[in-house]
């Protein structure tokens, strides 16, 4: 089976990327992404596939899957039926990750980690317990919280005993995507996008830049990121929005304009409909400080679109 292609969002202000999951039941979602991945599976038996490795896996396992890896649990049944099971990752950039061990030094264990985590490691119950004892600071509503939490836990990983997974033939089979070029074209649409969202961004434009045609472009969205190319561009101009209204005085006229709404009626509306308050409510709410986090990112809950795109698992998310 080809893997998915995923792209994972991190938002604005994150340099990891926590997801809290709970469900009945994990399904089967072979699928890669370019972010290094930390799994700690609670509440389940079942299956655990990580390139060519399969293995059963139990209550607090925990593992560290490489970029562009294919892997995916699949449970068979539950420790406590009346409870939902649980997965916390942690998604983070190999980059930046070693850039930080390079610059401070207490950060150095993390090139470690990466290097012997080269064909994925599943670590020890022992270690699958200590991240369990610190997942409340790992699901903290203040993103600073969560990363210094990610790193505690990472940096004690580094020291920690764990079992290679794949094989080293596993690597050539590192999935690029379902074309090859597919994810190297969206990426370059979404650069586009990313550096001219406050502009009038035409989709003959954005099809020059991936040298694919409108069809294809549209297909290839729907595929990778689990929306329309026009309901991204609206997510990140919202984005931008939410963050001059949180951080600024600006007028909302202001906003909308510098945020690639030349029509301030439909900025209003758009805004709504995305984060269910109007532009002026939502910035009375940071006056307030009513509101721990900024919605420009993610919600610890919440998969980014691209893993949402078949309806089927959309819906044994909680």
């Amino acid at each position: 089976m080809k893997p998915a292609y995923e792209r994972v969002e991190f938002g604005d202000n994150c340099s990891v990327r926590v997801y809290h999951r709970r469900l009945p039941r994990i399904p089967f979602e072979w699928h890669h992404h370019p972010e290094y991945e930390l799994t700690l599976t609670l509440n389940s038996y079942g299956k655990r596939y990580i390139g060519d490795s399969v293995a059963d896996y139990v209550d607090e396992d925990l593992v560290l899957v490489p970029p562009n890896l294919p892997h995916t649990w699949a449970s068979n049944r539950s420790i406590d039926p009346a409870s939902p099971q649980v997965a916390i990752v942690i998604w983070f950039g190999g980059d930046w990750a070693r850039r930080l061990s390079d610059v401070c030094p207490e950060y150095a264990p993390l090139r470690n980690l990466l290097r012997r985590a080269a064909c994925g490691l599943a670590f020890s119950p022992e270690a699958g317990a200590a991240m369990h004892a610190r997942v409340g600071s790992l699901l903290s509503s203040a993103p600073r919280e969560r990363l210094a939490a990610s790193l505690n836990v990472l940096c004690t990983l580094a020291e920690a005993p764990g079992e290679p997974l794949a094989s080293p033939t596993a690597f050539s089979d590192r999935a690029e995507g379902p074309s090859g070029h597919e994810p190297e074209r969206i990426n370059r649409v979404l650069s586009m996008i990313d550096l001219r969202f406050a502009e009038p961004l035409r989709l003959s434009e954005l099809c020059e830049a991936a040298n694919v045609s409108e069809r294809s472009l549209a297909r290839y969205f729907e595929q990778h990121m689990g929306e329309s190319v026009g309901r991204y561009i609206a997510r990140v101009r919202i984005g931008h929005a939410c963050r001059m209204l949180a951080h600024t005085s600006t007028p909302v006229s202001v906003v909308a304009a510098r945020s690639g709404f030349p029509n301030v009626a439909n900025f209003n509306r758009q805004f709504k409909a995305l984060k269910e308050l109007t532009p002026a409510a939502y910035r009375r709410q940071f006056a307030t400080g009513d509101i721990a986090e900024t919605d420009a990112s993610p919600k610890i809950t919440e998969r980014s679109p691209s893993l949402q795109r078949n309806p089927r698992l959309a819906k044994s998310t909680a």
